[in-house]
């Protein structure tokens, strides 16, 4: 019988090579690795040896690429310095100058800043479409067409995606699909085994689960993870051993953390939603047994003063990113979504009374009740 995942991620990851049965996984914080003679250092060269130069490789950031790639069902995975330095290398190891892009355009706004500015630099251009409607996804593609590009749970608005259909798309048109699965995670969807050719994540969020390291993952099949590490090593995108070693610790308790924060962000949405002061809520709400993710995103009613309720939430802290053990809350206008064009985001909806809400593992009555407080004290 296969591993449970709660099982899978204890046991069927994170394996350092040569660790002599240390119970803990050692750190290999070194820089570069040594050889006895010139024909040992050629044979590395000639698939004789494992690992010449951390840039290039380590047995830490080794170890994170292929647990996330087990999580995900996928053959093969590579670490980065960061989520958008794995999505970068993602693209690049299937589109160059002269290709084309079609990403859904309610993404994370520093992937819509990499598509749209950053990329049409290298001659990638991107088209950003609805992902809601699946003709405009078609609509978009041309002969230059290389990539369809989205998020699994879109951000900031939660958006589920149709992953099965934008497979079927692509499949259609003979193109490669690339999927940001940062706020779902393995734990609530593995994308590859829906057939998606590369899952990307952020694993500063909750694959590292604590706030304590910048990272990236990509995983895929071995050609494309290949290609993929490849752009990594040439561009300099490498992850370094101890923030691979920390990432790899935190990803063991994945399961108890996603479980944790997942009902709590349910419940928090639930009360949320009864709250006369709070106009929508956003949450994938019924979306299988283990629930759906652990953000809630909220539209305050127009009778609270917003940056009265930031000055109110106590414990709950201010930050530009999420998925910490403990409860925070973001502004994306300000924050993520503040390189998009005024009117880009007024077409999406972020505005400065949208807030972003990570919840953390406390006590939910005690969540619930401190956005409760800080509502009531915003109150106009």
């Amino acid at each position: 019988m296969a591993e449970r995942f709660e099982t899978l991620v204890l046991h069927g990851t994170c394996k350092v090579k040569g660790n002599m049965k240390s119970k803990a996984a050692p750190i290999y914080q070194t820089s570069a690795f040594t050889f006895g003679d010139l024909d040992e250092l050629e044979g590395f060269y000639h698939g004789e040896g494992n690992y010449l130069y951390s840039r290039v490789g380590n047995p830490n950031t080794d170890e994170l690429g292929a647990a996330v790639a087990a999580l995900e069902g996928a053959p093969a995975g590579v670490a980065a310095s960061s989520g958008l330095s794995a999505i970068l290398a993602g693209i690049l190891a299937v589109a160059k100058n002269g290709d084309h892009i079609v990403a859904a355009e309610d993404v994370y706004g520093g992937s819509y800043h990499m598509l749209k500015a950053e990329l049409s630099g290298l001659g990638i251009e991107t088209t950003f479409v609805s992902f809601k409607d699946l003709k405009s996804i078609e609509g978009a593609i041309t002969e230059k067409t290389k990539l369809l590009y989205t998020e699994s749970i879109t951000n900031p608005f939660l958006r589920v995606e149709n992953v099965e259909e934008v497979v079927k798309i692509a499949k259609k048109h003979g193109i490669y699909t690339l999927v940001d699965n940062t706020f779902a995670t393995p734990y609530h969807c593995r994308l590859f085994l829906e057939g998606v050719d590369l899952v990307a994540h952020s694993a500063t969020k909750y694959i590292g689960g604590h706030s304590d390291v910048t990272a990236g993952v990509i995983v895929g099949g071995a050609e494309l993870i290949d290609k993929a590490r490849a752009r990594i090593v040439n561009l300099g995108l490498n992850l370094s051993p101890f923030e691979a070693w920390l990432t790899c610790r935190g990803l063991k308790t994945l399961a108890l953390r996603m479980k944790a924060q997942s009902e709590n962000a349910k419940e928090l949405a639930e009360s949320l939603r009864d709250n006369r002061n709070v106009r929508k809520v956003y949450y994938p709400f019924e979306r299988g047994e283990k629930g759906y993710g652990a953000v809630v995103t909220v539209e305050l009613g127009q009778e609270v003063d917003i940056h009265r309720f930031f000055r109110s939430l106590g414990w709950v802290k201010i930050v530009p990113t999420l998925a910490g053990v403990e409860t925070s809350v973001s502004h994306p206008l300000k924050t993520s979504h503040r390189a998009l064009p005024p009117e880009a985001q007024e077409e999406l909806g972020i505005t400065m009374s949208v807030v972003r809400i990570s919840v953390g593992i406390e006590n939910s009555g005690d969540i619930i009740g401190q956005f409760d407080k800080a509502i009531e004290m915003a109150l106009i």
